[in-house]
């Protein structure tokens, strides 16, 4: 089963997370996306705000896969972008889910938790998260990084063109990640 887990503002339907849902349905992979509702504004400079948008998350997301026998299941994929790649993380460690995750543009506190068997993206230009710390986080739980100079958290820079090869780029590794842990 593959799980999507989107991020407050970009949904299942955004090309990140609508082409990593095509490479993990083309691999065998089951689909399941967690929606998200209600979402008060997240101020990204508050704690408070962006613990409460992550309680909100988390909390969806179990209610959504409650009945969810993930033990039926030969394989569990996360694919997971910004608050859902920590909704994601807390959600396979409560559980004790041995899970594998891609993680699109990944917050800080998404760490907390332990990785297991993970890439990530981010964009250098991610007013959501820091550069350097995203990257000394991953190096720590040795998650495989991919950085993209001056991409924001959409991992766009608005340059059309750019963007485009940016996401070749980012569904040729997702691929190759979905590969190397696929099903069948």
């Amino acid at each position: 089963i593959a799980v999507i887990f989107p991020g407050v503002g970009y949904h299942a339907d955004k090309p990140l997370l609508y082409y990593s849902k095509k490479l993990a349905a083309q691999a065998g992979y089951e689909l399941f996306e967690v929606a998200y509702s209600h979402f008060p504004m997240v101020d990204k400079k508050s704690a408070a705000s962006m613990n409460a948008a992550f309680t909100l998350a988390r909390a969806q997301a179990e209610d959504a896969l409650r009945d969810v026998d993930f033990a039926k299941y030969g394989k569990v994929l996360f694919l997971t972008k910004s608050i859902g790649t920590i909704a994601a993380a807390d959600y396979a460690a409560a559980h004790g889910l041995k899970t594998d995750f891609v993680f699109y543009t990944p917050l800080a506190q998404t760490f907390r938790f332990p990785a297991q068997n993970a890439v990530a993206f981010h964009g250098t230009a991610d007013p959501w998260a820091d550069t350097p710390t995203v990257k000394g986080l991953c190096e720590e739980q040795n998650v495989p990084l991919h950085l993209y100079a001056g991409a924001n958290h959409s991992l766009e820079t608005g340059n059309v063109s750019a963007d485009l090869e940016t996401l070749r780029d980012v569904m040729r590794k997702t691929e190759d990640f979905i590969k190397g842990v696929s099903c069948g």
